[in-house]
């Protein structure tokens, strides 16, 4: 794979996948061929999460592939960068996450959001679980805060939650 041009072919397999959708093809396993799988592979973004995302775009137009774009480039730093470009193989299990309505200094979702981005940049999301579903983008929204700044963030502050949750709290709207 040519490093520089990685974004062009990852938006060809994205808006095929959002046109597979569009014309009623479901299911991850039926979206990729394997040139296309091991490119995924390659930049650390699993066929379930491009599908996951193809699926809202098509269903919602949210979110739009800059957003997915930004998104999977920081994953994919992460992955080349962080973990040397290996999977650690490991998946957490949805039962392990907190619940949606859990809360720190009473922001809801925020607990359960900071432990999303950690195992996005992992890449040890469980299949069933998607950083930047819906219930993400309703939170982002009300904290003006993208996604992938998120993940950024929760790179940078590491295992400091403390971090994280001082950035959403400054960027509260009264």
């Amino acid at each position: 794979m040519n490093a520089y041009a990685w974004t062009v072919e990852f938006e060809r397999i994205f808006r095929q996948a959002v046109q597979a959708y569009g014309e009623g093809r479901r299911g991850a396993e039926n979206f990729f061929n394997p040139d296309e799988l091991n490119f995924l592979q390659s930049i650390g973004c699993t066929a379930q999460e491009l599908y996951d995302f193809a699926e809202d775009n098509s269903n919602r137009g949210d979110p739009d592939f800059g957003t997915v774009l930004l998104i999977t480039a920081a994953r994919r730093d992460y992955f080349q960068i962080h973990l040397h470009g290996k999977y650690s193989g490991q998946t957490v299990a949805m039962e392990a996450l907190p619940a949606k309505t859990d809360q720190v200094d009473g922001i809801e979702w925020l607990p359960r959001l900071i432990m999303k981005a950690r195992l996005k940049l992992r890449g040890e999301m469980n299949a069933d679980l998607m950083y930047g579903c819906g219930g993400d983008r309703a939170f982002f929204r009300k904290y003006d805060i993208h996604p992938a700044d998120f993940l950024r963030l929760a790179w940078a502050a590491e295992d400091d939650d403390q971090c994280l949750i001082d950035y959403v709290k400054s960027r509260s709207v009264a």
